[in-house]
């Protein structure tokens, strides 16, 4: 199996970079992916591949039935759209769109899994079952995300899926290794949006009137004890507020703070404690120093969890095509992934692949000049092939 697929991956790696390049020169933000998805639709049907368009949106799912009976269904995911950045790698096939670029590696996603779709075609005389392969719009559309909209237009079902695995480039290990991770392996993404309210008055005068730019000087000093003394240390939380807004004219006290900010952590349980403790915190501190408050927590995607048995194939599938480079990751990361939500109904594994070349030292992802090795995609292919016959011929 495992030489099979190497050949076929070799067979295919240039047409996988065409696939990518195409894509990441035309890149389209969430929910407006409608050249991307008839790019994919256009590749499955040269290869015979049967498949729906506009599942979730611009979704795509694709089907390969295996020649050797009915069996088990795994699915094989890849996000496929852009982040609104304005590139600056000089690459030949940089983003004709301006303002929108393949900053996430959702091209090499992408790419990846049409190249897994030849090679799984090409050997589905080999296996049993059906390998459903899954285009997902919006992933960094959030707190909503894609995947949401695929399950409820019921990518889940006809046949009934019971796994699902999928990878996501990663600077910072280099190509030719992965790590995964058994249990948590990505955050909640969640929203916390407060407004502070006092009440207005001349600012030679401040006894008049309740400064809601101290209070929420005080209200963000004490959220920063939610993790440090409500969280169990051995856990990871993150409580980031990234946009303040207050006061209109330099001499007026101001009436009204806006505070915008995320949440991350990788338990259930402290995902449930923390807004309950951060709204607590927010009105003691208001209303002791007589102002008031508006609470809005946003759930967003829940934290991405891989299902033991499922990862025992992946990080089998790992070992097989890059030896001692796949490891098991020494801890998890605070971004999210909507992958999550598909977590919440059926088992997944998700794995990080290295994108580091001794020649190509990848800028980080969301970043401006992000430009993963694209020999990584060689490596994604085999894993995901490998992982998803393993699961099938079980």
């Amino acid at each position: 199996m495992k030489e099979r697929i190497l050949e076929l991956t070799n067979k295919y790696f240039d047409e996988m970079v065409a696939y990518r390049r195409d894509i990441h020169q035309h890149p389209e933000v969430a929910y407006q992916e409608e050249r991307t998805m008839g790019v994919i639709a256009k590749a499955l049907t040269e290869m015979g591949i049967e498949h729906k368009t506009g599942v979730g949106g611009y979704g795509v799912v694709g089907l390969i039935h295996g020649g050797k009976g009915e069996g088990k269904c795994i699915g094989i995911r890849a996000d496929i759209d852009a982040l609104a950045v304005n590139e600056a790698t000089d690459l030949p096939f940089s983003s004709v769109n301006e303002g929108v670029m393949h900053a996430c590696g959702h091209d090499m996603h992408t790419a990846g899994l049409l190249g897994v779709a030849r090679v799984l075609n090409d050997m589905k005389d080999e296996f049993k079952g059906t390998v459903k392969l899954i285009f997902q719009p919006a992933e960094e559309k959030s707190p909503t995300g894609g995947a949401p909209y695929m399950i409820e237009d019921g990518v889940l079902e006809n046949p009934k899926v019971d796994a699902i695995i999928a990878l996501h480039v990663w600077p910072g290990i280099e190509t030719g290794a992965a790590a995964v991770r058994f249990g948590p392996m990505m955050a909640s993404s969640d929203r916390v949006n407060i407004k502070i309210k006092g009440r207005s008055c001349h600012a030679s005068q401040p006894q008049d009137g309740v400064d809601a730019i101290v209070l929420a000087g005080q209200v963000i000093s004490a959220l920063q004890t939610v993790v440090s003394r409500n969280v169990p240390p051995l856990e990871s939380a993150v409580l980031t507020f990234g946009v303040i807004r207050g006061g209109k004219i330099y001499n007026v006290v101001s009436d009204e703070v806006i505070l915008e900010g995320t949440m991350r952590n990788l338990n259930f349980a402290v995902r449930d404690m923390m807004p309950k403790r951060i709204e607590a915190i927010v009105k003691g501190v208001t209303e002791g120093m007589g102002g008031s408050y508006e609470f809005d927590f946003s759930p967003g995607y829940p934290p991405v969890v891989n299902d033991p048995a499922v990862t025992e194939h992946v990080y089998a599938a790992m070992q097989d095509v890059m030896g001692d480079k796949a490891v098991i990751a020494p801890h998890s990361a605070l971004g999210g992934e909507d992958f999550a939500f598909f977590g919440e109904k059926v088992p997944i594994s998700y794995f990080w692949l290295g994108v580091d070349s001794p020649h190509i030292k990848s800028a980080p992802i969301h970043n401006a000049g992000f430009n993963p090795d694209e020999q990584a995609l060689s490596y994604g292919c085999q894993t995901l092939c490998n992982a998803a016959l393993r699961f099938l011929n079980e």
